[in-house]
């Protein structure tokens, strides 16, 4: 049986960018990010003109890597957070959603703009998404269009990931395990 995949935002969960930016969270380093070049009309990440101070802590990436999940970036880093996020987190290369065209491209019915990537991706296998933007319309979206288990996790952006969400993690982790054990 396929263990259940962890959707992964970067900016938020791992990344606390909304904290005070003038004190670096307790256990973060400071990743500065240079812009990587691209042309005017890109989106994401490589169109950013100058560096971006990432915050992350090292710490989370043993703590991901022992939830018991398949890791997946869900993120507008993309693939770039393998190159930029995964080696300070001690983390291997993961896959990634590639959002397309619909990265950063808003919705007339209010669902986040990776919501529906994110449960084709999924493919009605079970998972958790990671991130600091979903709302109450992700939820309705999910359950109306996934077959799977899935658990929607919000994280505040001032704090990023805490024991508290590894927790949740875990048991969402943990009560699947008892329904394949069960079923």
């Amino acid at each position: 049986m396929n263990r259940p995949l962890l959707f992964l935002d970067v900016d938020g969960p791992l990344n606390p960018y909304a904290a005070k930016p003038e004190r670096r969270p307790d256990g973060y380093t400071t990743l500065r990010v240079p812009w990587i070049g691209g042309h005017e009309e890109d989106r994401g990440l490589s169109s950013r003109r100058r560096s971006l101070r990432v915050w992350l802590n090292p710490e989370h990436g043993r703590f991901l890597l022992r939830l018991g999940f398949e890791l997946c970036w869900a993120t507008t880093w993309m693939d770039d957070a393998n190159r930029w996020i995964a080696p300070t987190l001690g983390l291997p290369e993961l896959p990634f959603v590639d959002f397309g065209d619909v990265l950063l491209r808003e919705r007339s019915d209010g669902v986040h703009w990776k919501t529906a990537p994110l449960v084709k991706y999924a493919g009605g296998r079970s998972f958790a998404w990671v991130d600091d933007e979903q709302s109450e319309r992700d939820q309705v979206y999910v359950t109306a269009h996934h077959l799977g288990s899935a658990l929607l996790h919000h994280v505040d952006p001032r704090v990023g990931l805490r024991e508290d969400d590894f927790d949740t993690l875990t048991h969402f982790a943990r009560n699947l395990d008892t329904l394949r054990t069960v079923g």
